[in-house]
């Protein structure tokens, strides 16, 4: 007897429903077990199987705010779990932070508690690769081995100037745009105190292919700023970055790399040597956890905490559309000092800056370390003469004498009376003029006339006879 329709219906929908369930199952075990690997594989290797166990803080004392540890090992090992499962600077994450302290908005979103469905997906994408509370464990203990430390806002070297991003808005639509929050926390290698190193401090950034010009420039700036005790910041990149670096190392000064990957895994590696240098004599700071990679978007948004931590922003060369110029929109819209060396009209490597400087009425030229001084010192710390080209006796005379000389010919001599007529003065001013001038060594008195001393020329004469 044949089966009904809706036998046969109820049959296929069971067995669907049964393959298909099995199906993801299989495959979601599969690509979990997958990419848990993959990230494992991309920190050194600690015992997974171990059980867990509570990081030591060798930082300052942690300290309560109302019912909430701020500064904690707790609070620390929050704030890297948040960094880990968001890209840093997102605004709803660091309001909630601000609000309820980061323990409990980890808790928050490990518990699916979302305020918005972009932050949902974000955080749901990222806790399927692993445990928020684990990695940042395993992190913790790695930075240990790495001679690396974790510093958060509650910590005596937090630089007070990151506070400003807080408010920072930009007028132009983006996620990286809109994400332009504090950072959580910062990875820091070196020996310095991050606070002290940032507190006089001046970014320079630029082009990676730069040229042999913009190289020079900010070799030079960068080791001029050093000498005076200012850190020179940047981004560690090829280019301008690496040049900013070498200048202020050159100096036996204090220069900050701000990297968008892990301290760890300082990019580009081929200046690795370069890298170990700056740990030796200034600090690699990151806000990515140990393991991150270099992703082409964290570069923008490490580009507000360059903008964000010093005194005013350096950018040397520049091309029509780069990260040296997202900076400096960032910089600007900080009220910071903005700073532009101008280049050849000619050279692509330059055309950001020309832009940057034509668009900001707000943004200077600067030419030397002495520019950039004057800038970003104390009203009066650092001021500047004026350039001037090579003194001479002739720029302190009067009107009157310096019209005689003047008239005085070349290749002869003039009576005082041709001196007067050249002149349009009186002939008695034209005699005491001509005393005063004898007497500078400007000219001499002869019996058939007044001469230009030997070897002095009325300035921009050339050597036609008069």
């Amino acid at each position: 007897m044949a089966s009904s329709p809706s036998a046969r219906l109820n049959v296929t929908a069971r067995w669907t429903s049964g393959v298909t369930a099995r199906w993801t199952s299989g495959v979601t075990a599969w690509w979990t077990s997958g990419v848990t690997a993959w990230w494992t594989n991309c920190l050194p290797a600690v015992d997974m199987t171990s059980e867990p166990q509570q990081v030591e803080h060798h930082g300052p004392a942690r300290r309560t705010d109302g019912n909430r540890d701020v500064g904690g090992d707790e609070d620390r090992a929050a704030r890297v779990a948040l960094t880990w499962l968001t890209e840093p600077g997102n605004r709803t994450v660091w309001a909630m932070v601000q609000q309820d302290g980061a323990p409990a908005t980890l808790d928050r979103l490990v518990a699916g508690d979302f305020p918005d469905s972009r932050l949902r997906a974000a955080v749901t994408a990222r806790a399927v690769v692993g445990d928020a509370h684990r990695i940042a464990e395993i992190a913790l203990r790695q930075a240990e081995r790495l001679a690396a430390r974790v510093v958060v806002p509650s910590d005596a070297e937090w630089p007070a100037r990151l506070s400003d991003l807080a408010r920072l808005e930009l007028d132009t639509g983006g996620r990286i745009n809109q994400d332009t929050r504090p950072p959580l926390c910062f990875w820091v290698r070196g020996e310095g105190q991050l606070d002290e190193a940032l507190e006089r401090s001046v970014a320079i950034v630029g082009a990676r292919a730069a040229t042999s010009y913009g190289t020079h420039v900010a070799t030079e700036m960068a080791y001029g700023l050093a000498g005076r005790d200012w850190t020179v910041l940047s981004g560690g990149a090829f280019g301008i970055d690496a040049a900013a670096h070498r200048g202020a190392l050159a100096a036996n000064g204090r220069t900050v790399a701000v990297l968008a990957c892990g301290v760890d895994r300082p990019y580009p590696s081929g200046n690795s040597g370069l890298f170990e240098q700056i740990v030796d004599q200034g600090l690699l700071i990151s806000e990515w956890p140990i393991g991150a990679e270099p992703l082409r978007h964290r570069f923008l948004i490490r580009n507000r905490v360059i903008a964000a931590a010093t005194a005013g922003t350096v950018v040397v060369e520049a091309a029509a559309r780069s990260g040296a110029t997202q900076t400096m929109s960032r910089v600007l819209a900080l009220s910071r000092p903005a700073l532009v060396v101008p280049g050849p009209i000619t050279s692509a490597m330059s055309v950001g800056c020309h832009e940057i400087l034509r668009g900001n009425p707000y943004a200077r030229v600067v030419t030397s370390a002495d520019d950039v001084l004057e800038e970003v010192g104390r009203i009066g710390e650092y001021l500047v003469d004026p350039p001037r080209g090579p003194e001479d006796i002739r720029d302190s005379l009067d009107e009157e004498s310096a019209l005689i000389l003047e008239a005085l010919p070349y290749r002869r001599a003039a009576t005082p009376e041709e001196l007067a007529a050249s002149a349009g003065l009186s002939l008695r001013t034209v005699l005491q003029r001509v005393s005063f001038l004898e007497t500078a060594g400007l000219i001499l008195v002869r019996e058939n006339g007044v001469t230009l001393a030997p070897g002095r020329r009325r300035s921009g004469e050339s050597d036609v006879d008069d």
